[in-house]
């Protein structure tokens, strides 16, 4: 647990940058490994310090992923940075101890449809996986944060509506099977706030001084308005990614996570300190913009820009 504080401290909050993650795993063009390097460490300049830099998953079927192991190394020699990856089975969870990455994300469904139709087991099977992960990460000599995410936590797209009760179920059994951390997440954007915050409060208080993580969509234009909601109901970690980037195969033609420069400025305006630097981090969209010149990104900052005391806008 002292590890986990020491990246996730108590009471502060810690915004996690899920761009060069989830926010690629749709896309048909992507950045080289050089353009990725330099959008992780222009974003490090700016101030951010959590990464998802990539999945454990076959490069044939997930090119953009390639160069995970590369990404890893580059987030480990910036000072202070924290990188986390997804694995999805017993392979990609030695790959990753293999590579020394700092925290191993997996993910358990919230809905038995969903959990057989996207990994073709049960939820049962899924937390015994969570279980192995962590029994392969306890035996390692480098021992990582192990995270469980788990998806569809707030509406499911093959089953509709989700039982608040099955999603704390499931969150007891993940930090019982040896999770460090788990996180809920609003998969395809069903939710908005009055339910982000019951669900998000109700976890908190079950997980006591364990982390819980929230991750959210912006499918139905929530996801600000839930991530404020999940901030005031005890979160304290959210994800979010560069530009919007992203979506869910699961809701095709949606938009992706919630815009990590304004969940910067909406953590700022609450009062949360980021030590982020939030006009250095919207300049890091043009790395986006040349290499991934026909993906839409999205944001109310970039747009806007940044208000001023005296009433006018800066400029981005």
């Amino acid at each position: 647990m002292t590890r986990v504080r020491q990246v996730y401290p108590q009471g502060q909050v810690t915004l996690r940058e899920v761009g060069l993650r989830d926010g690629l795993q749709l896309v048909t063009t992507f950045p080289s490994t050089a353009a990725k390097q330099r959008w992780l460490r222009e974003e490090y300049a700016a101030g951010v310090r959590c990464f998802e830099v990539g999945s454990f998953l076959p490069a044939k079927t997930f090119p953009q992923f390639a160069d995970v192991g590369e990404m890893v190394a580059t987030v480990a020699a910036l000072p202070g940075a924290h990188g986390i990856a997804l694995v999805l089975n017993e392979r990609g969870v030695n790959d990753a101890l293999a590579s020394g990455v700092a925290e191993i994300a997996s993910v358990v469904s919230a809905t038995e449809e969903h959990s057989q139709a996207n990994a073709h087991r049960s939820r049962a099977s899924a937390i015994e996986n969570i279980r192995r992960l962590c029994e392969l990460r306890d035996a390692s000599a480098h021992k990582p944060i192990v995270q469980a995410g788990i998806s569809m936590a707030l509406g499911c797209s093959i089953s509709g509506a989700v039982d608040p009760d099955e999603v704390l179920r499931l969150v007891e059994q993940c930090f019982s099977a040896g999770a460090d951390a788990v996180g809920i997440a609003d998969t395809v954007g069903y939710a908005g706030p009055k339910q982000v915050g019951e669900l998000t409060a109700a976890a908190v208080k079950l997980a006591g001084s364990k982390p819980i993580c929230v991750h959210l969509h912006d499918t139905r234009g929530m996801g600000i308005a839930n991530a404020s909601a999940a901030l005031d109901a005890g979160a304290r970690i959210l994800d979010g990614s560069l530009g919007g980037l992203g979506g869910c195969p699961f809701a095709p033609g949606t938009t992706g996570n919630v815009v990590f420069e304004d969940l910067v400025f909406l953590c700022e305006s609450k009062g949360f300190a980021t030590g982020i630097d939030i006009a250095r981090l919207v300049a890091v969209r043009q790395i986006l913009r040349e290499a991934m010149p026909d993906e839409p990104l999205y944001g109310g900052l970039a747009r806007a820009g940044l208000p001023r005391p005296e009433g006018r806008l800066s400029s981005l």
